[in-house]
Formats: C-alpha cells, sequence, structure tokens
C-alpha cells in the first residue's frame, strides 16, 4: 500500500472515531452506519480524485458533490439534483434546525436530526482528508477533528465519556504516525538514498511512546486535577430553566416541547425501570404521576403557555379551582434513577401542595400549571424526594351540579387556533347532544373514545393539531397523544375548560407498597375543570391507564353518537388534503399536520433509510458465501490467463514464431492436463506426457486435428522436460492449447460443463497449496522455535551436564 493509500485510510480512521462522540445525542445509532459509509465513500473518491490530472484544489469541491449526492439519497428523496429533491433536503434540514431547540439530550432520530449528524460528519471528513492526505498536513487535521469532538461531548454533556476522546485521540495519533513516518522517508531517500538515513524508514519507537504517553497524560491528567468552578464564563444554570434569586424571583421556561418528547417515548416503549415510590393511599395503583400540563393549543401543537418560572417554595400555592384545602393528604417517596432524562420534569401526584427535594435552588416552579422544572441538566438523576398532594374524590353527582368556571378560566382555556377543522366541533355536539352539564359532557366523549370504534396503534404518525386531529377523528387509530389532544379540543368547542396533561400512569407493584414506573409507562391525558376541584383528570384513550373513579357511575343517561355522525363528518371541506405547498413543511410535516400527504412521511421518519442491523447481518452472510462459492472459479479463471497469456520471446530480426521457455512450456501442459480434469478425466501421474496425450484423445473423442495439437503440446513437453538446454520450442502451444479445451467443452455433456465453470475440480489444487503452506510454516516455526529453545536452554542444559574434574 502507497503512503498516500495508507494516510487516506487513516484519516477516514480518525474520523470515524472522533465521529462516535455523536452517539449519546440520537436515542438510536443507526445514522452511524450511514456516516461511516458516507466517510468510506468519501475517502475513496478523494484517492480516485488524487491519482487524475486534476488541480489539489478541486478534489475537496468534487467530494462536496459526493457528499451531496450521497445526502440526497439519504434523505432529498431522490438521486439527481433538482428542484424537487434540494427543496425536500432543505425542509428536511430546516425540521432538524427547529428539533435542536426542541428536543432533549438523547433526541428521537428525526429525519433533520439524522440528516444534521451525517452531513456534520461528512464535512469534517472532508477537511480532515483535505489537510491530511491532499496537502499533507495531518497536524492540522486535528483542529477539525477537535471541533468535532467538542461540539459532539459539549451537548452530550453528562453523558458524554472519556472513552469518546480517547477514540478519537487515537485516530489523530494513527495519522501522525502515518504521515511522521512519511515525512522520514521522503527525507533520508533524499540524502541516504531508499534506506533512509541509517536505514531507517519510519517513526522511531522513541516517537510512538511519546504520543502514547500524551493520550494517556491527556486522559488522566483531568482526574487528578482539582474541578474548578464556571468562573466568569459559567451561566449558573441552564438546562431547562434559568434564574435565581429569592422569594419568587423569576426565571425563564424551557423551549423544550414535552409533547413532543412524548410522542418519541410512546411510539418506541422499554421495560427500563425510571424510578420507583411509594405512597399511603388506597388508590396508589390507580393514581397518575403527571409532571406537567399543555394549556395552549395554537393549531400545531399543545403547548405551554407560561414563559415564567418561580423558585421553588416548600408549600405550593392552592390549586386553582380548589374551594376546601382541609381535603385528606397522601404522602409519596419518589426514588430516581440515572436512566430517567436529565431535564425531565418532576413527576408528582396531582394536586401537590408541598415538595422536598435536597436541593431547592435546582428546581423552579411554573405556578400556572403547578409544573416543577429542572435549572441544571442533571437535577432529577438520582433524586429521592417527598411529595404531599390532595386526595381529591368528587362524585359523579358533585361534578355534575359544580357551579360554571369563572370567566377568566373559561376565556383562557376554551380558546381554539383559527383553522380548526369543523367536524371536531360537529363531532362534539353529536356525542353530547343529549347531556346537559359538562359531566355528563365529559364522560359522553370518554364513552365515545373508549367505544370498538377506535383502536389503540402507536405506529400511527404522531402530531397534534388541527389536521392530526381530523385525521384521527377519520381514521380512529392513534395512541394516548390523539386521544387527549382530540378529546381536549372537542371539550374547548363545548366550552368546557380543558388542557393537555402528560406524565407516567401508575406504576407496578413490587410488594411493600412500593411501584416502580418503567418506559412503557409514558401517558398523556384531558385534564378537564370543574369549580370547587379545579382540574381533574378523564381517561379517554382505551385499553391503557385507569379510568378515575368519578367517571365509572353516572346516573344520568348520556347518548353516544352512532357511525353517521363520523361517516358524515369529514365532509370535502373537512378532510385534510394532501398538499404540496410550502406551507406544508418543517415541523408540521413532523408532527403529522399536513393530512395525507405527510403521513407516510413522518410514519418513517425515526427510521433510518437503513434496514435493520438483522437483515444487514444476514446479507453479509449471503454475500460471504458467494464470495466463498465463486473462490475456485476466479482463481481458475485467473490461473488460466497467467498460463496462456504469454506469447514467448520473437527470434531476433525476424517475424517467425515466438521463442517458448520451458516454463511457458509446462504451464501450457498443465493448463491442458487441468481442463481435462475439469470436464471429468483426473490426471494419472504414472503416465508419461506422450501416453496423458493419447489417453486424453482417446477417452474424449478428439478429432485428428485437435489430436494432433494434443500431441504437439506433449512432444514439447517431453523436450522441455528431458531434452538439453538450449532447445528451443516455437510451436504455437497456446494455439493449441485453446484448440483442444473447445473440443473438450464440446464434448462434454451440459453438467460437466458448468460444474467446471462454477467449482472446477483442479480447484483443490489451491487447498493442497493451502495446506502446504500452513505445513511450511508450522515447520518453521517449530525449527525456530528449537533454535531459540537451544540457544535459551543450551547453556542451562550443559552447565548441569558438566562433570566435575577429578
Amino acid at each position: 500500500m502507497t503512503t498516500r493509500a495508507k494516510l487516506t485510510v487513516y484519516s477516514a480512521l480518525a474520523t470515524a472515531l472522533a465521529s462516535l462522540c455523536l452517539l449519546p445525542l440520537l436515542t438510536t445509532r443507526s445514522w452511524l452506519t450511514f456516516s461511516l459509509l458516507v466517510i468510506a465513500v468519501l475517502a475513496a473518491a478523494g484517492a480516485g480524485l488524487r491519482r487524475s490530472p486534476l488541480f489539489r484544489w478541486s478534489v475537496p469541491i468534487a467530494q462536496l458533490l459526493v457528499l451531496l449526492l450521497l445526502l440526497l439519497i439519504g434523505f432529498g428523496g431522490g438521486f439527481v439534483p433538482g428542484p424537487t429533491t434540494m427543496r425536500h433536503l432543505s425542509n428536511t434540514f430546516s425540521d432538524g434546525v427547529y428539533d435542536i431547540g426542541q428536543y432533549a439530550m438523547p433526541a428521537p432520530p428525526t429525519a433533520g436530526l439524522r440528516l444534521i449528524l451525517v452531513s456534520s460528519v461528512g464535512l469534517i471528513a472532508i477537511v480532515v482528508d483535505t489537510l491530511a492526505v491532499t496537502y499533507r498536513r495531518a497536524a492540522l487535521a486535528g483542529l477539525p477533528l477537535l471541533a468535532l469532538y467538542s461540539v459532539g461531548n459539549g451537548l452530550a454533556k453528562d453523558r458524554g465519556s472519556w472513552i469518546w476522546f480517547a477514540l478519537a485521540a487515537l485516530g489523530y495519533l494513527v495519522l501522525l504516525f502515518a504521515e511522521g513516518q512519511d515525512r522520514a522517508t521522503r527525507w533520508g531517500k533524499v540524502f541516504r538514498g531508499p534506506q533512509g538515513v541509517g536505514g531507517a524508514t519510519s517513526v522511531s519507537p522513541g516517537g510512538r511512546q511519546v504520543g502514547v504517553l500524551a493520550l494517556a497524560v491527556a486522559l488522566l491528567l483531568p482526574v487528578l486535577i482539582p474541578q474548578v468552578g464556571a468562573g466568569l464564563l459559567g451561566s449558573g444554570s441552564g438546562g431547562s430553566s434559568s434564574g435565581s434569586g429569592n422569594g419568587t424571583g423569576g426565571g425563564t421556561a424551557s423551549s423544550l416541547d414535552p409533547m413532543v418528547s412524548l410522542e418519541a417515548a410512546i411510539t418506541k416503549p422499554n421495560d427500563t425501570v425510571l424510578f420507583t415510590y411509594s405512597m399511603d393511599s388506597a388508590q396508589a395503583d390507580q393514581t397518575y404521576l403527571r409532571t406537567g400540563s399543555l394549556d395552549q393549543f395554537d393549531g400545531t401543537s399543545w403547548k405551554l403557555s407560561s414563559t415564567t418560572v418561580n423558585d421553588l417554595p416548600t408549600n405550593l400555592p392552592n390549586p386553582e379551582g380548589l374551594r376546601d384545602s382541609m381535603v385528606p393528604r397522601i404522602e409519596s417517596d419518589f426514588r430516581v434513577g440515572d436512566k430517567l432524562g436529565g431535564k425531565s420534569w418532576l413527576p408528582m401526584p396531582y394536586p401537590a401542595s408541598s415538595v422536598q427535594v435536597p436541593n431547592r435552588s435546582e428546581w423552579k416552579l411554573d405556578p400556572l400549571t403547578r409544573t416543577v422544572v429542572p435549572v441544571g441538566d442533571n437535577a432529577i438523576r438520582d433524586l429521592n424526594y417527598h411529595v404531599t398532594s390532595y386526595d381529591l374524590r368528587p362524585t359523579a353527582n358533585e361534578l355534575r351540579t359544580a357551579a360554571l368556571p369563572p370567566q377568566d378560566i373559561r376565556d383562557r382555556y376554551t380558546a381554539l387556533p383559527d383553522g380548526l377543522p369543523p367536524v371536531v366541533a360537529e363531532q362534539a355536539k353529536a356525542i353530547t347532544a343529549d347531556a346537559h352539564n359538562d359531566y355528563d359532557r365529559a364522560t359522553a366523549l370518554v364513552r365515545y373514545f373508549t367505544s370498538p370504534q377506535f383502536t389503540y396503534d402507536t405506529s400511527i404518525s404522531g402530531g397534534t393539531g388541527n389536521d392530526a386531529i381530523a385525521v384521527f377523528l377519520r381514521d380512529r387509530k392513534g395512541f394516548c397523544v390523539h386521544f387527549a389532544s382530540s378529546m381536549a379540543a372537542m371539550a374547548r368547542t363545548l366550552k368546557i375548560p380543558a388542557r393537555v396533561a402528560v406524565g407516567f400512569t401508575p406504576g407496578d407493584t413490587k410488594g411493600g407498597g412500593v411501584y416502580s414506573v418503567s418506559g412503557k409507562m409514558y401517558h398523556a391525558w384531558p385534564e378537564l375543570y370543574f369549580s370547587g376541584y379545579g382540574w381533574l383528570r378523564f381517561e379517554p384513550t382505551p385499553s391503557r391507564g385507569v379510568a378515575p373513579k368519578y367517571t365509572e357511575t353516572s346516573s344520568t343517561p348520556t347518548t353516544a353518537p352512532t357511525a353517521a355522525p363520523t361517516t358524515a363528518a369529514p365532509t370535502a371541506g373537512a378532510t385534510p388534503t394532501p398538499s404540496a405547498s410550502k406551507a406544508c413543511g418543517g415541523k408540521q410535516q413532523q408532527l403529522g399536520d399536513c393530512g395525507g400527504q405527510t403521513k407516510t412521511v413522518t410514519h418513517t421518519a425515526d427510521e433510518s433509510w437503513l434496514p435493520s442491523w438483522q437483515l444487514l447481518v444476514t446479507l453479509a452472510a449471503v454475500l460471504l458465501v458467494i464470495v466463498l462459492l465463486l473462490v475456485p472459479m476466479l482463481w481458475r479463471g485467473a490461473l488460466r490467463r497467467r498460463r496462456l497469456g504469454g506469447g514467448g520471446r520473437r527470434r531476433p530480426g525476424g517475424d517467425g514464431p515466438a521463442e517458448l521457455t520451458d516454463a511457458q512450456v509446462l504451464a501450457a501442459w498443465q493448463e491442458l492436463v487441468d481442463s481435462a480434469w475439469d470436464l471429468g478425466l483426473p490426471p494419472d501421474e504414472s503416465r508419461t506426457p506422450r501416453a496423458t496425450a493419447r489417453r486424453i484423445s482417446d477417452a474424449s473423442r478428439l478429432d485428428p486435428d485437435t489430436a494432433a495439437a494434443t500431441g504437439r503440446v506433449a512432444l514439447a513437453t517431453e523436450r522441455a522436460l528431458y531434452a538439453p538446454s538450449g532447445q528451443v520450442t516455437t510451436a504455437p502451444l497456446t494455439a493449441d492449447v485453446r484448440a483442444v479445451q473447445q473440443v473438450l467443452r464440446a464434448n462434454a455433456g451440459r453438467g460437466r460443463r458448468l460444474r467446471a465453470l462454477l467449482l472446477p475440480p483442479s480447484s483443490v489444487q489451491l487447498w493442497w497449496r493451502a495446506s502446504d503452506a500452513v505445513r511450511a510454516g508450522r515447520a518453521a516455526l517449530g525449527a525456530r522455535a528449537e533454535r531459540v529453545s537451544a540457544a535459551v536452554l543450551g547453556p542451562v542444559r550443559r552447565a548441569f551436564t558438566r562433570r566435575p574434574k577429578p
């Protein structure tokens, strides 16, 4: 391998190792396969372009075009750059930029985020290849590698690891060693010939030791040096909120979109235990653990309207709408592990009256929705906290006779965006046609959604926008996010204050009053407001969660609609139609708010364009088997070309037949014997070449001309073997062998011809040669071991066997 080829391989390896630091950023690692493929293709493109008579500055430009083509194949939906594919790629990139501000790390593998990661790795690969290989400045290539590591480790924060630095540094050192070896070799050739100065053509062992020592110091030094504060550069807070002060000092709420993160967790459930808790309540197995609620619906999604948070007090303010605060309390103790997201809101029974956490300064309170949000990224990890909450147990009749909510509550929590499909209000009115109060209307909505007409299905595209609700009401398939957002929107059309809560369903009991909550318990549900009791949860999602007691019994019958309203409701004006306009792009496509057109796109947004690893392993195994099956055929073809490729030396000053060396004659004879073997006539080592030629002619029924050609090859072989040196062979043996092969194939059956092509019997010689090489290697190792043993143990034996002098 040439030096430039080695540098190409090592630069690609260094980029691949440095890109591993980006693994903690997404929940899956499928994007890395595409990134490694991009690195390999860009390295191969650079190697090929540098062999062409192009200017050096044109190589990275061509690599950029190759990267664009790869991105179009992976994310642009096409192979040829054009307005459509470039627009699709641009929209996907815009979605990724938007997702950066919406997701906590690790984020779900949306198409936009994967595009940003793959394109970033590709650009770094081009820069490293340009510096290290094209311009032979490997030391400068450490700057883009350091930038890649710094960005990845900075975004990963606590999920980062020294392992990523070690791998990135190792790749950089390997690249430096390769360039150092090249420089030492070229410097030695100038002054002292091909062996270099003193015969050295590579970096000395001392140089390698210095590099390894520097890497070890870089890894161990941060452990030994005491940690210091952030100083002037520290922000003092970060993560999901900021702000400080005493009393009710304000801060800024997080921009994290909890609904989008919840959708990713629900559609990819897991059994990993996130936290455990104990609760002194007989209804512990029916109590939801609420992390927060989303009170603003803007037509695209449900969001947290509050932008200001206060310091977390010991005793929380009285819950909104609760008339009697002297109700019984529930005491709960929570123990969080290290699997829950670093910026997760605090899970609590609702409504909580007090929260006791070890470090209160790391948490803030949104007083509007009673959401407790973290200040730092690691506030919730390994956290133990205590919550005291109200034990609200209203009855159906109490809620049925509840007074109307205050006007400010109705104005805020019944607001609806422009563009809400008419089907939402039409369905809500039809469902609650026979109800006469807000409670009966709410329970009618619950019964409608939990009826057999609806199916719980997590494979449906996410989204809570206007069109997504209409699609859900039309198809009647979805998961808790669809049910909760649709019921809340319907309740608002009926002037019932509503919002969407997020959190967890009750945990699984572990015995002894302890419950465990895993990733499969993420949930969303609607909260409706009733005067005197405040916000109460309802459960419209079928086969999920637990219905509250106050919705199980109703003394006033209500009538749920038949299928007719739903069938008639999605009219041409209400049903979302595909749109190719620019208005339907970006985040709307990701959330499923573009109707049928983007449904398929959003459904596959979280999936890698590559096959699963099981399929890749299967394909690799199949390809390996195919290659192994083709080895005999490929080896036999290469051997045939080598034996018959030489035409011999031309006579000086003449145009006659070429002179053949003895080696060429013997090669032609061996090819003739192997060709007959492949077609069913094994060789007989006891026969002379002339007898073998007669045997081939008789067994294969050769015609006279072909038999004569076989005889000429045999005669030339005997002359090469037995005649005195100096004899010259001028017969056209190559043409004779090819003529015999053609007749042998024509006289053989179809099966033998196919076997001779795909699995020629003479290819067993390849196994013989490998076996001989193994035996020779073992013999050489044995002889060397004996010499080493004699050199080491010989003096010892002689010392013990030496006889003392008399």
